[in-house]
């Protein structure tokens, strides 16, 4: 008993619908919709096969108006009803599905990006939108049909006992027969296509998008036509797992007719004898015939109903995944945000900011870099080096998206097991919604006025070109900024950062595409915003030229022999008296 209970406990869909937040009266609801359509199919069957049997006896009229107007009554109820249960079922799966979206993003929002940085992108459209519909399927597919079903079969069984017992026996054995063993072999032939199905739709998910993105560029280099191949070959597992079920899943549709035919024989191989000893009408052997017609359309949904299960189970595992790893790094509660405001060393300074101790930045627990730094409120930090040295590595460790390979990383005295609230990455690679301008700033702080929109367009030179446009600041923009230029998008995504509320920004070089007179602006309204708006800002970038007034520049270097590391560190002017390479390139920019 508690081994089949931790069996239950540890299934997905037990693990996670709590996170549908379905209420059972809602649930009930809709099961008693469902129960009244498919009963009044079941009555309709039962009362018209009276009528047209005793009908054919030629008996007075008014002995036939009370089953005229059940008739009626059941055709119409039926249809009425469906259409009230679809309202409550689907009112049920989509409230669901709005839960676990939301609890689902909240995760990821809040949790380490470690978990995201090994999902490919059209993977994670798949998990948070054909999962999500999956999980919520359940409900609407599954849940509510097994339940109306049960009712409906009880119902039929007991119109025919009522008039034959035994002919009511083996209705209900036929319907367990339908309703039990087609469904499990309808599951088994899921489960042999889902887990090379489930995998097979994530990959065509994740080419798919791929494609999309960079066709353009995949045209390009050459690479479209190896992946279209794979985007085939995969397209081809599909297909090929579909198939591979196919002929369990037609022996459980075959069993549906069997069972059906089973009870209709039966019913007429014990009524006929009943009917001859006198212990049944004639009139009544039709209801008994004909009844079981009927009662078959509520277990008929069960095969399709364990086949969502199956689908749902695998789904709400991939879902689980995200979940659970995105769950296991949260910022550290073991000291409170009070305490650590206002603790304070034997020097008498504050532990706010981010500090980091003994830091090693990486992949997969493969150190990449290794700096330290410290970034109080109202300081700039200038990350410089060349490409591929670890400065987005390290920005993103310092953000908590990545765990450290060894070291610790502190924001104001708390541990950083996670993302913090008040810490910010400016990714170059940010998304552009799809959406208007306005919006996109929004997304950083939703009172954002047009006013406040206006007025950071301007500081990062945005201004000639949102005048420029037909709509201003209600201007749509491509899916991730497809018909903005590359120096739009990134001042955009600079203009949504500060915007936001966060007082840390890590900004991965916010000066490419731009020109370099733009680029030295765009640095300085970065340390303009620290000094005045009391920001820690640190920003990696190429562009030396518009770090002059910056608290500090650290300058990384590659090392053949492990982690790049800090080649300098100072003001600009003590980083290019110190460093020749820092020099020179300080040089070869300001001459430019």
């Amino acid at each position: 008993m508690t081994s089949l209970r931790a069996r239950i406990a540890a299934d997905p869909l037990v693990r996670i619908a709590p996170l549908l937040e379905v209420r059972k009266l809602r649930v009930a609801v809709a099961v008693a919709r469902g129960f009244l359509a498919l009963g009044s199919a079941v009555g309709l069957a039962a009362v018209a096969a009276w009528l047209i049997a005793r009908a054919s006896q030629m008996p007075p009229v008014l002995e036939l108006s009370v089953a005229t107007v059940a008739v009626r009554t059941f055709g119409i109820g039926r249809g009425v009803a469906r259409y009230l249960e679809r309202l409550a079922s689907h009112d049920v799966a989509l409230r669901g599905m709005t839960s676990l979206r939301a609890r689902l993003y909240e995760n990821l929002a809040e949790g380490p990006g470690a978990a995201l940085a090994q999902v490919r992108r059209g993977d994670l459209l798949a998990r948070v939108g054909t999962d999500v519909d999956d999980v919520g399927d359940v409900v609407v597919r599954a849940v509510i049909p097994a339940g109306v079903a049960a009712c409906v079969s009880l119902l039929a069984v007991g119109i025919v006992g009522v008039f034959l017992p035994s002919a009511g026996v083996i209705l209900l054995l036929c319907l367990l027969l339908a309703g039990g063993l087609a469904p499990w072999l309808s599951a088994r032939a899921a489960a042999i296509t889902e887990e090379r199905s489930s995998t097979a739709r994530a990959e065509m998910a994740a080419r798919t998008v791929e494609l999309l993105e960079n066709a353009g560029p995949a045209q390009v280099d050459g690479s479209l036509e190896p992946r279209m191949r794979g985007l085939a070959r995969t397209d081809r597992d599909l297909t090929a797992a579909a198939d591979e079920g196919a002929r369990t899943a037609a022996v459980a549709a075959a069993l549906q007719t069997i069972a059906v035919g089973l009870a209709v024989v039966g019913a007429l191989a014990l009524g006929i004898p009943a009917v001859a000893a006198g212990t049944l009408a004639p009139v009544e052997l039709a209801v008994v015939v004909l009844t079981p017609l009927a009662a078959f359309e509520g277990v008929g949904l069960l095969p399709a109903a364990a086949v969502q299960v199956r689908r749902s189970r695998k789904a709400a595992s991939r879902l689980l995944e995200l979940l659970d790893e995105t769950a296991e790094a949260r910022p550290s509660e073991s000291r409170s945000a009070t305490e650590a405001t206002d603790s304070t060393d034997s020097t008498g300074s504050t532990d706010e900011g981010i500090r980091t101790t003994a830091l090693v930045a990486g992949w997969d627990g493969h150190p990449v870099v290794t700096a330290d730094l410290t970034l109080a409120p109202g300081r700039t930090v200038g990350l410089v080096g060349p490409s591929g040295v670890g400065k987005s590595t390290l920005l993103a460790t310092l953000a908590g998206l990545i765990p450290p390979v060894d070291g610790t990383v502190g924001v104001d005295g708390l541990d950083l097991a996670g993302r913090h609230p008040e810490v910010l990455m400016v990714a170059e690679d940010g998304h552009v919604f799809a959406t208007t301008i306005l919006e996109n700033l929004r997304v950083a702080r939703g009172d954002v006025t047009e006013a406040d929109a206006h007025a950071v367009l301007d500081r990062v030179g945005l201004t000639e070109w949102v005048d420029a446009l037909p709509r201003g600041l209600d201007t749509l923009l491509g899916p991730d900024g497809a018909t903005v230029s590359g120096g739009e998008r990134r001042r955009l995504l600079i203009a949504r950062a500060l915007l936001s509320p966060a007082r840390y920004l890590l900004v991965d070089e916010p000066t490419e595409h731009l020109d370099p007179a733009t680029a030295d602006a765009l640095l300085r309204v970065l340390v303009d915003e620290s000094h005045r708006g009391g920001r820690g800002i640190v920003v990696a970038t190429h562009r030396l030229t518009g770090l002059e007034q910056a608290d500090e520049v650290i300058a990384l270097r590659a090392d053949p022999t492990g982690p790049a590391n800090v080649a300098a560190r100072g003001t600009q002017a003590a980083v290019a008296a110190s460093n020749a390479d820092y020099a020179w390139a300080l040089a070869q920019e300001s001459a430019r």
